[in-house]
């Protein structure tokens, strides 16, 4: 059987490639076609496997794009952030203006990471929040405006996630945006706290982050979390109103402008752990 690499040359993308490769691509996958897990062992066997889970899927109407997080948890397993980090490839690939809209479908926009794949596999935790952490660079800085449309639950880095984004808008009726580190005995990364930090006041990224409080969509307005609500059936068309004017903005303009407004959190994020 395959095993990952040792730690200090630990490479995930190396090591999905040490697999056998079905016509999914390197996906286990259901009789239906749709991906379930990514396989993380060699041939004959695979561990890791969880119940079916729908990929990224980005979808353009105009100048809007819409990514489509899934509809389950969509915790950052390694094949969701492999279809993550396509959409965004195929975004950054176009010419034409362009505004970036995520939400998803069902009880969650994101549960966040994933933890089942972390207690298999714990040595493995750093390079996989590592790889997280440059996900919320990228999107942070992302040359183009973004709005997460928040259609459910958003916990841990699922919330941090949305918290990457220009604006946030949020379903009225339910879910809650939480940071339960505090609960579940998991401290903020560097680059996770100044992430979090750099969108609210001092006084509400300390009720964020050392409480573990579930804030509903209204606390959630008032604590500056997110900009609006709006009922589920009003969400994607009250996000896009957050960015749809704002399509013809310059790329390389834009981009700097981020790049150089959030340059202290992009640098934590991006920062090599302290062991390397």
């Amino acid at each position: 059987m395959s095993t990952p690499p040792a730690q200090e040359s630990f490479d995930i993308e190396e090591w999905k490639a040490d697999v056998e490769v079905t016509p999914g691509g390197g996906l286990l996958r259901s009789p239906t076609n749709q991906p379930i897990a990514t396989r993380v062992s060699g041939p004959g066997a695979a561990i890791g496997i969880k119940k079916e889970q729908a990929m990224v899927t980005i979808s353009t109407n105009g100048p809007i794009w819409t990514l489509d997080l899934g509809g389950d948890e969509n915790r950052f397993s390694l094949a969701w952030l492999d279809s993550m980090d396509a959409a965004l490839d195929e975004l950054e690939a176009s010419s034409e203006p362009a505004v970036l809209v995520t939400t998803a479908t069902g009880k969650f926009y994101s549960n966040g990471l994933d933890l089942d794949w972390v207690s298999q596999f714990p040595d493995k935790l750093e390079p996989y929040a590592a790889r997280v952490e440059l996900l919320f660079a990228r999107m942070l800085t992302l040359a183009v405006p973004t709005v997460a449309a928040i259609n459910g639950h958003a916990f841990g880095a699922g919330a941090m996630f949305a918290m990457a984004h220009d604006w946030r808008v949020m379903r009225e009726d339910r879910g809650f945006i939480c940071f339960p580190e505090a609960d579940i005995n998991i401290p903020f990364t560097p680059g996770m706290s100044a992430l979090v930090a750099c969108k609210l006041t001092p006084r509400a990224a300390v009720d964020a982050m050392t409480t573990a409080r579930r804030f509903g969509a209204g606390d959630a307005v008032a604590a500056g979390l997110i900009d609006a609500t709006t009922p589920i059936d009003e969400l994607l068309d009250v996000a896009i109103g957050f960015v749809e004017h704002l399509a013809g903005k310059d790329r390389n303009t834009l981009g700097t402008i981020k790049s150089r407004l959030f340059a202290d959190t992009v640098a934590a994020l991006r920062a090599p752990s302290a062991d390397g």
